[in-house]
């Protein structure tokens, strides 16, 4: 039986690759202005949801806003698998640095990511940190980006002396450089007892909720029928090119039905579902209940059709990698799915 632990880390993996499939698919498709309004009305949207929800968790509530907001972004970074550093400077001015490879553009699909997308998240999440914490002074500075060939996403937040407009709350200032690196100073989360399953699902919960939030942010900027078709045909072609690699993950087999039934409820049960397979003679056939579907817990029901079919597609896509050829039938009802696989022979 495959580790457990394999199956949270392969939904980290297929949800990842999703996000980023769907960054290039916009990008490509509608061009940079709508991916970087895309970015900037998804990270908004998740700094919202997440942001003083978790800041106080983090111990981070006594420090100068700037220091708070610098460790923030290095901690909740990292429990997503996203290498940061922080670099401290004063209590009104604490760098952080994104370190490479970039999560958010995994391998080569950085040369294909606007800045636009980049320049889109910095103003939806790291200049409204002084509006949320109630202190219109800070904002951040960028000194480098991912996409202009410079050393990375680096910059720092800080505190000045005036209440920012808010075209000041994002500036660009190049020709700075953080100061350097020190290990001693990098912050630690205040319970430090991360075991390997907590890690693994918080890489899991971080990618998947950049699908969440991400398909209601993109219905907001070009339409729910261009955003569905969108998101389906990046779903099914990233299924599609990611099947090997998670089957890998998960000891799934390139077989029959019956394997690819099997190798949904293991790749569900990733995503704390749960799964009742149907047994069917032959094995040309089999039928998967799930049930729980983390995937939709907690959205409204814009957000539910906004996502489910999309969804779904990224799992038909996975099994139409297979050797023997699919039909695939998925029924909803309520929160589970009724998945039905036959072979086409």
């Amino acid at each position: 039986m495959a580790d457990p632990n394999k199956a949270i880390e392969a939904q980290a993996v297929m949800h990842h690759q999703y996000f980023l499939g769907l960054q290039l698919m916009v990008a490509s498709t509608k061009g940079p202005d709508i991916v970087g309004d895309w970015m900037f009305r998804l990270f908004r949207r998740q700094h919202e949801e997440k942001f003083l929800s978790s800041f106080e968790k983090l111990g981070l509530s006594d420090l100068p806003p700037a220091v708070a907001s610098a460790k923030y972004h290095v901690l909740s970074n990292s429990m997503g698998g996203v290498s940061v550093e922080y670099m401290a400077q004063s209590d009104t001015k604490a760098w952080v640095r994104f370190r490479y490879p970039r999560w958010m553009y995994d391998g080569a699909a950085i040369c294909g990511i606007p800045v636009e997308a980049s320049r889109g998240f910095l103003r939806g999440w790291y200049a409204q940190n002084g509006i949320s914490l109630g202190n219109p002074r800070l904002g951040f500075v960028c000194v480098s980006e991912d996409m202009t060939g410079q050393f990375g996403l680096c910059g720092y937040f800080r505190e000045f002396d005036h209440d920012l407009t808010e075209d000041e709350r994002l500036q660009f200032a190049p020709d700075e450089t953080p100061p350097p690196y020190k290990a001693e100073d990098q912050p630690v989360p205040p319970d430090s007892q991360w075991s390997e399953e907590r890690l693994a699902k918080a890489n899991r919960n971080y990618a998947m909720e950049y699908i969440r939030n991400g398909m209601l942010a993109l219905v907001s900027v070009i339409g729910a029928e261009e955003a569905r078709a969108l998101s389906t045909r990046a779903a099914r072609l990233i299924g599609l090119q990611t099947y090997q690699r998670l089957a890998t993950m998960v000891d799934g087999h390139d077989g029959d039905a019956a394997d690819a039934a099997q190798f949904l409820a293991t790749m569900f049960t990733g995503m704390g579902d749960t799964c009742v397979l149907e047994p069917m003679s032959p094995r040309t056939t089999a039928k998967l209940r799930q049930s729980g579907l983390r995937i939709m817990r907690g959205l409204d029901d814009a957000a539910r059709e906004a996502l489910l079919a999309p969804w779904i597609e990224l799992w038909r896509g996975a099994l139409s990698s297979y050797r023997i050829r699919k039909e695939v039938d998925v029924t909803h009802n309520g929160d589970s799915l009724l998945w039905t696989i036959r072979d086409i022979t």
